[in-house]
């Protein structure tokens, strides 16, 4: 038979009392471990902060999603992971070194159309388009559109000889890598868009031929000049020429209009002598003989004798005793007029009386 022993059973109702202290302690501290513990992870893991240049790549068991509100954002620990992206406009050196500005000719050398060589150093200018395209498309993205840019630069530069590179085609090269990484990027989607593709330097690769083409360029720099003076005086000149021109034609014109208007007054003068000289045509015809020798003999030193029905000129100088130098060559030359007797005389007496 089994005995009853007090002491046994108080024995173990005490131990019982301890094991339940034990597990409500157990159950207590678990608590607050797993608080202290999650505390420090919800602090530290649980939120994250975007930039005002800045997006976010939100990763939830391999979902991607893009977060693009600038602030503090919450992320469950453990479970989503960010990435962080960079929205401003970046850029990269082709060609040559940014910080020391030396040429590296692996990439600056090329070949032109017309089989010569050239240096040509780019920079190139791009932003993040797509932020989960950029993290997730790629391993890399922006040695992906180098290599594309790198290609391009290549592809143009050989469609242009080496004038053009050097002096005048700089803006259609760069005009057209640019449309052709446009091309390539929409094709690859990496999640990078291009801004601009912009060439620093071009020169040839020799000293000798770098001062050539420095020689050339002076050239046409100097005849730019000369055509630039040219148009220049040509604008100052042109003007005053008109003007000339104008001054001229003007002048003309009113030339022209007083020519004209002096004729129409002779023509109306001689239509007038006309209606006259119709009416009675010898009254008309002596008066005009005797208005031109009124105009005529004043200044003649001789004396017309008329009464043989012929004009005879008289030198009066020989009868007055002037000089004979001062006497017309001819003047005692006889003029046959085979006008009447009674002009002959008219006119003796219209030579008496201007004497």
């Amino acid at each position: 038979m089994e005995t009853y022993d007090p002491k046994f059973e108080e024995m173990k109702n005490n131990a019982g009392q301890k094991l339940g202290k034990i597990k409500r302690f157990l159950k207590h501290t678990g608590v607050v471990a797993l608080l202290v513990i999650l505390i420090p992870v919800l602090g530290m893991g649980g939120f994250y902060n975007i930039e005002e240049q800045e997006q976010a790549v939100v990763t939830t068991f391999g979902m991607a999603k893009a977060v693009t509100e600038p602030g503090l954002h919450f992320k469950i620990p453990l479970i989503q992971r960010v990435k962080k992206v960079n929205t401003t406009i970046q850029g990269f050196a082709m060609g040559y070194n940014p910080e020391d500005n030396l040429t590296q000719e692996e990439d600056s050398l090329m070949i032109t159309s017309d089989y010569n060589f050239v240096n040509v150093d780019f920079f190139v200018e791009y932003k993040v388009a797509d932020p989960v395209k950029a993290v997730y498309a790629s391993q890399d993205p922006v040695l992906i559109l180098r290599n594309m840019t790198q290609s391009c630069i290549r592809t143009v530069i050989g469609g242009y000889d080496v004038d053009s590179v050097l002096t005048t085609g700089k803006n259609e090269i760069q005009s057209r890598i640019k449309e052709m990484i446009i091309a390539m990027l929409e094709q690859q989607d990496i999640g990078l868009q291009i801004v601009n593709v912009t060439i620093q330097d071009s020169e040839p690769p020799t000293q000798e031929v770098m001062e050539a083409f420095k020689a050339v360029e002076t050239a046409k720099q100097g005849k730019e000049t000369a055509i630039n003076n040219a148009n220049k005086y040509r604008n100052e000149k042109l003007p005053q020429a008109e003007a000339k021109i104008d001054q001229i034609m003007q002048e003309a014109e009113s030339g022209k209009v007083q020519r004209i208007n002096e004729a129409n007054a002779e023509v109306a003068k001689f239509n007038a002598m006309y209606a006259e000289y119709v009416k009675n045509p010898e009254v008309t015809k002596k008066r005009m003989f005797y208005e031109a020798m009124e105009d005529i003999l004043p200044g003649m030193k001789v004396i017309i004798d008329g009464t043989d029905k012929t004009n005879t000129i008289l030198p009066l100088d020989s009868f007055t005793g002037a000089g004979s130098a001062d006497s017309p060559k001819g003047a005692d030359s006889k003029s046959q007029t085979g006008g009447s007797s009674a002009d002959g005389k008219n006119s003796g007496e219209s030579a008496g009386s201007a004497e």
